[in-house]
């Protein structure tokens, strides 16, 4: 009896050196003394997708009943939704889950998602992301890192979103990855709450590493002009500008607004400050521009003091910009040195904002400049049509202050400007 059942652990071990599997590694097990059973389950694996190379790598997974172990959690899976193509990489990723009970390990995970406001419809995306988490302990990991995000300000409902789109959170240790991020945001002038409202936004901005990412796109920005106390509006502006390989960037897209528009190295910082996702532009794009303004009339040298004070010129929609001109140009009957000295100009809408305000402006026959016209809310405007006269004084702090105004518009403006890559296509704006 003995030397039979040798003689067929003999057998198995064999099969599983065909499949490239070390008989080692599951000498530990209770295997079937048959090959037919182990040739069932690598089938029925294979039948999964999973190739000789991924038994290999994890050849306990030839320890499970296909009976009791495998089909009851594939099946309670595909009844939750996840996709039988998406299986291959869940299994490559997280095979563990083929040893788990779907009442004891699986269903609390589950309804833990559930809880935290995941939607139903969400979680088969949420575990096919990050199947890692169907082994997490509730009390464990996945608690402590929302407990913390809470604490900081993300909101209680803003919790199911950040988890659907970035459930890699779940995996995160407060004390070596989430807080060390939040601390050296805050290090460099990002208040906490705010540090929340990227995170609600952008949560996948926790995975890009601190130490290796973070930090030396930080001294990068520095090192090319950005000022320090810049830093938060720059994070705040575009948090996708923490990932980036940033270094190559920089250099490029220096070499380039020093190239085409006469942008000095201090000016560039200037450029990156007020509008980060200016590293994106492409050569095409800032050339189109570029042409259109000096078509316009404008000296280079003026196009680049415009670039400088409203980088958002070069990622405007072009027709936009062409109708505004021939506004100001035929109707406004201005110089071209107010359109020079505010640029912004062009990032006003037409027929929401300056041609309603021109019309009034000029029915009461005041002259202001185009920061007075424009740099203000629609409630403020209503307000200077009640005046009589305009003072100067207040014209003269609204055209000294309307970029400062502008660059503090970054919650707005964080949604719009974050989609740029390195091609040549232009921002509609």
């Amino acid at each position: 009896m003995e030397r039979e059942r040798a003689a067929r652990r003999a057998d198995v071990d064999a099969f599983l050196a065909s499949l490239g599997v070390d008989p080692g590694e599951l000498a530990g097990l209770e295997l079937p003394v048959t090959v037919d059973v182990m040739r069932e389950r690598a089938e029925f694996l294979a039948s999964l997708g999973l190739t000789r190379e991924d038994l290999a790598a994890y050849p306990l997974a030839l320890g499970c009943s296909v009976r009791k172990n495998m089909v009851p959690v594939l099946d309670y899976l595909g009844k939750l939704g996840v996709r039988r193509d998406a299986l291959p990489d869940l299994l490559r990723r997280y095979p563990q889950v083929l040893h788990a009970s779907v009442v004891v390990d699986l269903v609390p995970v589950v309804k833990y998602l559930q809880g935290m406001d995941v939607k139903s419809v969400d979680v088969p995306r949420v575990l096919e992301r990050y199947p890692e988490l169907l082994g997490f302990k509730l009390e464990g990991t996945m608690s402590t890192s929302i407990a913390y995000l809470v604490g900081i300000g993300v909101g209680r409902r803003q919790i199911g979103s950040v988890i659907t789109r970035f459930p890699e959170v779940l995996g995160m240790r407060v004390g070596k990855i989430i807080k060390p991020f939040v601390e050296y945001l805050e290090g460099i002038g990002v208040r906490k709450l705010s540090v929340a409202r990227i995170i609600e936004k952008k949560p996948y901005v926790l995975g890009f590493g601190l130490e290796d990412k973070v930090k030396s796109n930080i001294e990068a920005l520095m090192e090319f002009g950005v000022r320090k106390e810049a830093l938060a509006s720059i994070v705040m502006q575009y948090p996708d500008i923490l990932g980036l390989e940033l270094r190559d960037k920089l250099v490029a897209q220096q070499s380039l607004f020093e190239s085409i528009i006469l942008v000095s190295r201090d000016d560039f910082g200037r450029v990156i400050e007020r509008m980060p996702q200016a590293i994106n532009l492409g050569r095409t794009a800032v050339l189109k521009h570029v042409n259109f303004l000096t078509a316009c009339g404008f000296m280079l040298s003026q196009v680049s003091k415009m670039v400088v004070a409203c980088p958002q010129l070069l990622a405007l929609n072009m027709d936009i910009m062409r109708m505004n001109f021939e506004y100001f140009k035929n109707e406004m009957e201005r110089d071209l040195e107010e359109l020079a000295e505010f640029p912004a100009f062009f990032t006003y809408g037409l027929e929401s904002t300056v041609r309603p305000r021109h019309e009034m402006v000029s029915r009461k026959g005041f002259t202001c400049s185009l920061a007075w016209l424009l740099n203000c809310s629609d409630a403020r405007f209503v307000e200077r049509m009640k005046y009589d006269t305009i003072g100067v004084e207040e014209m003269e702090a609204e055209e000294s202050s309307y970029m400062n105004a502008f660059a503090e518009e970054v919650e707005s403006e964080e949604e719009e400007y974050s989609d740029y890559d390195d091609s040549d296509d232009e921002f509609v704006r």
